[in-house]
């Protein structure tokens, strides 16, 4: 299993890419129907109508998808896709994960600051453990993910500030509970399509 990696359950509800005709946990795929004007939706929230087709979430599947006509095949019917799909699905991603983090804040579910989130994780209180990608190693590698709980790198530190009303943040954690099952559902799609490499350093909060 990777740092961020997640662990199988038998449980969990899957799902088969129609790229990679691999079943897996519905985690790691992304949810599309097509639209009333035949045109390919992503259904982040997995709620809108219609007949649902999945992809695994990650950038050459997605690319595979759109060129080479298997979304038409997955919809069962003659679809388009909008040249900026991966955009609209980065974008609406990375806005749930940060809309779901600002809600656990306000609900005092998480925190963040370097010393806020080593008190978290030396007291067990803390689930998931998000750090920016853009953030120093050195300062990201001294702190640890939680036993059994998760580790992401997926967002920026003005993404991870935008939860937190300020301009960055390089550590966040996050309690047990229905927002942070939502947060890594959200998360780990992310960082299918961005990996945990967000370039050059922040600065040290």
């Amino acid at each position: 299993m990777t740092r961020g990696g997640q662990t199988k359950d038998r449980e969990t509800p899957e799902r088969r890419c129609i790229v990679t005709g691999e079943t897996q946990p519905k985690a790691g795929l992304i949810r599309f129907v097509a639209g009333p004007d035949a045109i390919v939706v992503p259904d982040l929230a997995e709620k809108l109508p219609g007949r649902g087709f999945w992809v695994v979430s990650d950038r050459k599947a997605l690319d595979k998808a759109a060129a080479k006509g298997m979304f038409s095949r997955g919809a069962k019917a003659q679809v388009s896709v909008p040249p900026e799909l991966l955009e609209m699905i980065e974008a609406g991603l990375a806005k749930r994960v940060i809309d779901t983090l600002s809600l656990a804040r306000k609900a005092g579910r998480a925190v963040a600051g370097f010393e806020k989130v080593k008190e978290w994780l030396a007291a067990g209180k803390a689930k998931v453990l998000l750090q920016a990608s853009d953030g120093s190693d050195r300062g990201k590698g001294k702190l640890w993910t939680p036993p059994g709980g998760r580790w992401f790198g997926c967002l920026t530190a003005s993404e991870l500030g935008l939860s937190f009303g300020r301009d960055h943040v390089i550590h966040s954690a996050l309690a047990p509970g229905g927002l942070t099952n939502t947060l890594i559902r959200d998360a780990s799609r992310l960082t299918g399509l961005r990996g945990h490499d967000g370039g050059a350093s922040a600065e040290k909060e």
